[in-house]
């Protein structure tokens, strides 16, 4: 029987690690996929930070906990998928989420900088997802894989921003997911990309600072930022059987910027 679109978007039953996940995007993304059922596992390196946001998670009564890892670093992800997968049995969605960014003229970008951002936006994300795909979903057949990228991976910047290892990383993230994509669809896995604008995010705070939210938000024909809810939708779209015929996609939430750069 077809079922309807309260049951497709159900996720009752099934497991959700976010890394990133204490605040921001990744936050309001475990909102979203625990509000439709699924049992939480939320990652970043500070215990605080973590036992915070699960706290907000648990009084809306999502069933949430928490695991400190370092996405950047090989050892910490292999514990953090030991960890998860000890601790609430097999991961069915993945959102690799745990990002960092670096402002630099790329004249002068430090090396090291350089590393740090593509191993956390790019490294970790393949990482991560060996681990959970190889000990968890591809045995089953089954799981959903949602990379969070950027619409700076669709090009460049305002002369204001100089992020190029941001914009390349994110660059990556897009074609990692294809590429994923193609080669674990044989195994039932769906891998997709969500490409987020300009958010009120703490990372954008300094940027909102320097350039004002009022100019930032002129970018996007809709003439705003995106909120706590703007990504609840397609992440759950991505995350549920409401999107089981959509893999290695990327979609923009910006407000329409895209539209206007062309990205």
């Amino acid at each position: 029987m077809t079922r309807n679109v309260q049951q497709l978007f159900d996720l009752s039953g099934k497991t959700a690690l976010v890394t990133g996940g204490s605040r921001g995007l990744g936050l309001q993304m475990a909102h979203a996929l625990g509000e439709a059922g699924a049992k939480i596992v939320l990652s970043s390196r500070k215990a605080g930070d973590l036992e915070e946001a699960v706290a907000e998670l648990q009084a809306v009564g999502i069933d949430a906990r928490w695991i400190a890892a370092d996405c950047a670093d090989e050892a910490d992800i292999q514990r953090l998928a030991d960890e998860t997968l000890q601790r609430v049995g097999d991961v069915d969605i993945l959102v690799n989420n745990a990002g960092a960014s670096w402002g630099a003229p790329a004249e002068d970008h430090p090396t090291a900088a350089w590393d740090k951002v593509m191993n956390l936006n790019v490294r970790g994300y393949f990482l991560l997802s060996r681990e959970i795909a190889k000990r968890s979903m591809i045995a089953r057949r089954s799981g959903r894989i949602i990379n969070i990228a950027s619409i700076a991976g669709l090009g460049g910047n305002p002369l204001e921003m100089k992020t190029i290892a941001y914009n390349t990383s994110k660059g990556a993230v897009i074609n990692f997911t294809r590429a994923l994509a193609a080669e674990w669809g044989v195994h039932g896995i769906n891998v997709n990309a969500i490409c987020p604008g300009f958010f009120k995010t703490k990372m954008a705070t300094v940027l909102i600072e320097s350039m004002g939210e009022e100019k930032m938000a002129s970018h996007a024909p809709l003439r705003r930022l995106g909120d706590d809810e703007d990504l609840k939708g397609i992440t759950l779209l991505y995350a549920s059987d409401a999107g089981k015929h959509i893999t290695g996609q990327w979609l923009a939430v910006d407000g329409g910027v895209s539209a206007v750069t062309g990205g």
